[in-house]
């Protein structure tokens, strides 16, 4: 996407736009971020960072005009078992090599990969998702005291457990309240952010009915300074780099995943077209550069980025004044952010994670029964239960048997034989029967793609039909529905070609398309068959099959399995001859044909 692209026939009016909706959907972003960085185990100055520097470069470098960039819900629970392992500073170092990932797979133009990893996977791990947030936020609502924040799921449930004696009823009220206001703003508000109505009521009524009797950000994790923080280079030595590679690579790839979900959101709002690659490098940029300034790792954000397009955006200066606003609001105002409520951010984030959960697909593809509905549910299950790296390794090994096996199920091998009643005398499976078969020419029709999973069906149907072959002339093979072939399935290919002419068949093809020809060719398969026995229609090749078969077996055959059957078997003069000899009875009435 060039730049004249993104600002072209730009205007007074459309900056006018551009600047309603970047101040509408930083005033949403505000507590959103705070939320995600508590969330994530950090503090929260640093998902404002995050918001500030990556929004801003997101919309600045990304392929998509409407983009918002910024920390999502979809990294809590990878940022969350990363800071708890390695620690703040090397999370730093993981968002800056996932940083440096992404840009490589915009470079290597690997962003249409993306929409190859398989939907049951995607809204397997995103449902995890927001059980994980759900569940880590109970403790907050409840005000609950000395909760430890452990890797796993099931030991953080028995942490909440045991410290179900220390529940606050003030916290519970602050967040019912803050709640509620999610519940209504959009009702009776639609054009306020409802976690700005609900972050503020919820605060003042702690701060005037019951002061100190809650959690606040403040006395939780200090008050929140002004301002951005100071540029810092990271310890990046080889020690500290080579753990964190894993992690990097499995905030890359959820990064693109969620990036270029939203970007397509996007696209399908406004009919416009985003370039996937570049929206991959400009990613890469804002989390090469963040973590300098202390920032968590960002990437798209699906709920910002409709709420920006429905605001009027028309390009992506929404998305830089988007960032503006809130570095404004946190130089005057971040002070006052430390008297919000933790119980104030546990409803946020629930509705986050109820609103990312994929309830209805999940609901859908579970009634399937399919093998979709399997790998949905060891996926879900995985990223709820073990982390969110197994989920995804095993969700992805688990779809890819699953579609070799879909695959092989589809290739086909069937004996045919030419239907006369049909246009063309059209070759089909139906036509082949004990009594209608012949002894000297067999024809195959191969139908589905050859390949490793599907090489011991081809190889087992051949031999179910054919045996060794040795009462055979001639074997025709109609490759035409054939669309890719690899090794395997070439070597299974090569060696029933070898068996047969072994056993004196010739072997012949018709139909064969450009991928498997071009693999015949480089193993020597193509010349092991011969350059004479290859034909583009079935109907050429079957002539020269014909032409290649014993008259003398054909006599007195009566399958006639081809119109050319009863010149070579000498049916045709001996059919003249019993006519001629039982017409004087059939004229008298005593034979009827």
């Amino acid at each position: 996407m060039k730049w004249t692209g993104r600002y072209k026939n730009y205007n007074v009016q459309s900056f006018r736009k551009d600047l309603i909706s970047g101040c509408i959907v930083g005033i949403v972003a505000i507590p959103l971020g705070m939320a995600f960085s508590i969330a994530s185990g950090v503090k929260p100055e640093f998902g404002l960072y995050t918001t500030i520097i990556a929004g801003i470069l997101i919309s600045l470098c990304g392929g998509s005009k409407f983009q918002i960039g910024g920390p999502t819900g979809a990294f809590i629970p990878i940022l969350l078992a990363i800071v708890m392992q390695y620690g703040y500073k090397n999370l730093l170092i993981a968002g800056f090599l996932a940083g440096i990932f992404l840009v490589l797979m915009g470079l290597l133009r690997l962003g249409a990969l993306i929409k190859f990893i398989p939907r049951p996977v995607t809204i397997g791990f995103t449902a995890g998702i927001a059980v994980t947030i759900f569940s880590g936020q109970i403790g907050n609502f409840l005000g609950l005291r000395g909760v430890e924040r452990h890797e796993y799921f099931f030991e953080n449930m028995k942490e909440i457990v045991l410290r179900l004696p220390s529940i606050n009823m003030y916290s519970i009220l602050t967040a019912c309240i803050c709640f509620a206001a999610l519940l209504l703003t959009p009702k009776y508000l639609p054009k306020v952010p409802g976690s700005l109505v609900g972050i503020i009521f919820s605060t003042l009524a702690a701060l005037w009915l019951f002061p100190g009797k809650v959690t606040t950000i403040g006395s939780a994790y200090g008050d929140i300074p002004a301002g951005l923080p100071h540029l810092e280079m990271l310890p990046l030595t080889w020690d500290n780099i080579v753990p964190m590679v894993q992690p990097a690579l499995i905030i890359a790839l959820l990064g693109s995943i969620e990036s270029l979900l939203s970007a397509v959101v996007a696209d399908g709002m406004t009919g416009s077209r985003h370039d996937s690659n570049r929206e991959l490098i400009g990613q890469g940029i804002a989390n090469i550069i963040t973590p300098l300034f202390g920032g968590i790792p960002a990437t798209g954000a699906i709920a910002r980025t409709a709420t920006n397009i429905k605001s009027g955006a028309v390009s992506p200066m929404s998305g830089i004044m988007h960032g503006l606003v809130v570095l404004l609001i946190v130089v005057l105002f971040a002070p006052y952010a430390s008297t919000i409520p933790l119980a104030s951010m546990a409803p946020i984030l629930m509705m986050v994670a109820w609103n990312m959960s994929e309830r209805k697909a999940f609901a859908h593809m579970l009634k399937t029964r399919t093998g979709d509905s399997l790998v949905l549910l060891v996926t879900f299950l995985l990223t709820v239960f073990t982390t969110l790296t197994t989920a995804v390794e095993i969700g992805l090994v688990l779809a890819a048997v699953l579609f070799v096996k879909r695959m092989s199920e589809l290739l086909t091998v069937d004996k045919v034989l030419p239907d006369p009643s049909s246009s063309n005398e059209k070759v089909k499976a139906h036509m082949v029967t004990e009594d209608h078969d012949c002894p000297q020419v067999a024809i195959f029709t191969v139908d589905g793609p050859l390949f490793f999973g599907a090489s011991q069906t081809f190889e087992r149907n051949f031999h179910e039909q054919i045996g060794d072959g040795r009462h055979l002339h001639v074997v025709l093979i109609r490759m035409g529905k054939v669309p890719f072939m690899d090794t395997t399935g070439e070597a299974n290919f090569s060696g029933l070609v070898k068996k047969l002419q072994s056993s004196d068949v010739t072997v012949i093809v018709s139909g064969l398309r450009p991928q498997p020809r071009k693999l015949l060719k480089k193993t020597g398969c193509y010349n092991l068959i011969g350059e004479e026995h290859f034909f583009e229609h079935t109907g050429v090749a079957l002539n020269y099959a014909l032409g290649k078969i014993e008259s003398q077996k054909c006599q007195g055959c009566r399958h006639f399995a081809f119109r050319e059957c009863s010149k070579l078997c000498g049916a045709e003069s001996e059919r003249h001859a019993i006519s001629d000899l039982a017409g004087p009875l059939v004229r008298e009435g005593k034979v009827t044909f």
